[in-house]
């Protein structure tokens, strides 16, 4: 089968685990170059060996709530192989979510990470989207930004905040060549989730069901924007 990415560059950030890995590794499957971020160095390189395509797959230690580190992951991306055509948002985080007994600094985590680190990445790579007109932003939702529920009211403001962003760009993008797709995930096998007691009633997705759907988003034709994704289990 032909590899459909070949000769693009895309970084995966919250790559260190769970879907991130999982949609690194499919990116890679399908000839892209990849960068992959997060904060744990360790666990990057131990995918990067994992995956042993060393030609194609880098990694750089990043905090994607410092714009600095941000920005740097998008210039190490450029001076390894020239250009960013996919960035992937897919780092989040679910702390504790209730206001009535909050804690206000896990609701500050949820969005630096969930929200401004969103767009940091978009920052750090859209005006050379622009000047070359052709490039794609993913952006990781979830089905929380949908629908609120009781014990997650912080963590569902945050995704529908993605999914705002996500629609308010691709206004703003429309005609331009820049193209923006909004994933959806429903319940996940992560570390995350399998510490969540709920959902166990069923069958929860891999991440590498969250991967194929940014593999077909990115693999459309340049005239085709697939704008919103959403993935759940049966």
């Amino acid at each position: 089968m032909k590899e459909q990415l070949t000769g693009k560059t895309a970084i995966v950030t919250g790559a260190s685990s769970g879907i991130g890995t999982a949609i690194a590794k499919e990116l890679i499957k399908e000839g892209a170059n990849v960068i992959l971020a997060a904060r744990n160095e360790k666990r990057l390189a131990e995918i990067a060996a994992e995956i042993d395509c060393k030609e194609r797959t880098l990694y750089l230690k990043t905090d994607i709530t410092n714009q600095k580190d941000v920005n740097n992951l998008a210039q190490y991306a450029k001076e390894s192989f020239g250009a960013v055509d996919i960035y992937v948002n897919n780092a989040g985080v679910m702390g504790s979510s209730s206001i009535v007994n909050g804690d206000v600094d896990d609701w500050e985590q949820m969005i630096d990470i969930n929200i401004k680190g969103i767009l940091y990445g978009i920052h750090s790579v859209l005006p050379d989207m622009l000047e070359k007109k052709n490039g794609h932003i993913i952006n990781m939702a979830s089905d929380s930004g949908f629908e609120v529920t009781k014990r997650l009211t912080v963590y569902c403001g945050t995704k529908f905040a993605v999914r705002a962003i996500s629609t308010g760009l691709e206004k703003e993008l429309a005609q331009t060549g820049v193209r923006v797709s909004n994933i959806s995930p429903g319940m996940v096998e992560t570390p995350l989730s399998s510490k969540s007691p709920f959902e166990n009633d069923r069958k929860k997705l891999e991440p590498k069901d969250i991967a194929r759907a940014v593999i077909y988003a990115v693999t459309q034709p340049d005239y085709v924007n697939v704008n919103e994704i959403t993935v759940r289990p049966i």
